[in-house]
């Protein structure tokens, strides 16, 4: 499916709904004392809806993305005035400041950090708002930490959910390519080191509550750091049964059983980012192997697509994985 101004509009109207919506909130937070207890919006002064910060970094993500892509559309001049409103010295200030806590270290890794370095990235795009100027020390921070995270990450960590390594590393590596080429080469090798000698993934998956293919992300993950011709040899070695739709989980969409619980609603999440996934790769498979990644692509896009809104626990943060497979290009 083609993104177009109308289904833009749809998006953005609800990503304007949830990121400046305060409650319900989930905090990330280790707390030293009384006085860490405050509101989402005194902590978070700019990333305080979407019920969780990380969530809130990716609706913002979305509504530049729209903006950048339709700015006739209607909802683009809200996104403007927001955006102007949120990302400012002071409150930029606020959000660095929490990183400084002692017991923040932690805080958001590391998807978290991917989502923020890939904001910051798109807030590079629109040339005529200082945004990337203003969101400059965050997606610093964040790149700072992700290199000395990396030194010390001896193994990656494969969950389909938020402490999935090789997606973090998806998304900041655009990023470094443009803003910090030792992060960019640090991203490269440890992806190689970790993931070049997988073989013959067995993809038992999904788990009940994850948005992500830990088999997939790590394909596209690869994708992204090999040059094509050896990524298609790693690829056939890590999947050698393609040809024949195995394993088979791959290719079926997860079913959701209750989108109204938070953690299986993720599974909605799981059928966008496989979609994402197989239709990055597709460009790089032999053309038996690229109609089949773009079909399932498109079966695990439409299973998904009628359920971005309706329900807050998939409707605060789905727009952002539609948007995804809707509009990354592959990189090769």
């Amino acid at each position: 499916m083609r993104l177009d101004a109308d289904q833009a509009g749809q998006f953005a109207r609800i990503a304007l709904g949830h990121v400046t919506r305060e409650y319900p909130h989930k905090l990330d937070q280790v707390l030293s004392g009384d006085s860490d207890l405050q509101p989402p919006r005194q902590l978070h002064p700019i990333f305080y809806g979407s019920f969780d910060w990380h969530s809130c970094v990716h609706g913002w993500w979305s509504l530049l993305t729209l903006r950048r892509l339709f700015p006739d559309m209607s909802e683009a001049v809200a996104i403007t005035a927001l955006a102007d409103d949120s990302f400012t010295t002071a409150k930029v200030a606020a959000e660095l400041a929490y990183l400084d806590r002692p017991l923040s270290a932690g805080f958001e890794r590391p998807y978290g950090w991917g989502w923020l370095i890939y904001l910051h990235l798109e807030a590079s795009r629109h040339f005529d708002r200082p945004w990337a100027g203003q969101l400059h020390p965050l997606a610093r921070a964040f790149a700072e930490r992700l290199k000395a995270y990396l030194a010390k990450l001896t193994y990656p960590i494969r969950v389909g959910t938020h402490f999935n390594t090789a997606f973090a590393l998806i998304l900041a590596l655009e990023w470094a390519e443009q803003f910090d080429c030792q992060l960019a080469a640090s991203i490269r090798s440890w992806a190689v080191e970790k993931f070049a000698h997988d073989r013959d993934c067995q993809a038992w998956e999904p788990g009940g509550d994850e948005f992500l293919s830990p088999a997939l992300i790590e394909a596209l993950c690869m994708a992204r750091v090999l040059p094509a011709e050896r990524f298609g040899e790693w690829f056939a070695a890590f999947l050698p049964r393609l040809a024949s739709a195995e394993p088979r989980t791959l290719f079926v969409p997860a079913t959701v059983s209750d989108r109204s619980d938070g953690k299986i609603a993720h599974l909605d999440g799981l059928n966008l980012s496989r979609a994402w996934c197989w239709r990055s790769i597709a460009p790089l498979l032999g053309d038996d192997a690229a109609k089949m990644a773009n079909r399932t692509a498109n079966e695990h896009f439409a299973s998904a697509l009628p359920h971005l809104s309706g329900d807050y626990m998939g409707e605060h943060w789905l727009v952002s994985f539609a948007l995804l497979d809707m509009i990354t290009e592959p990189k090769h």
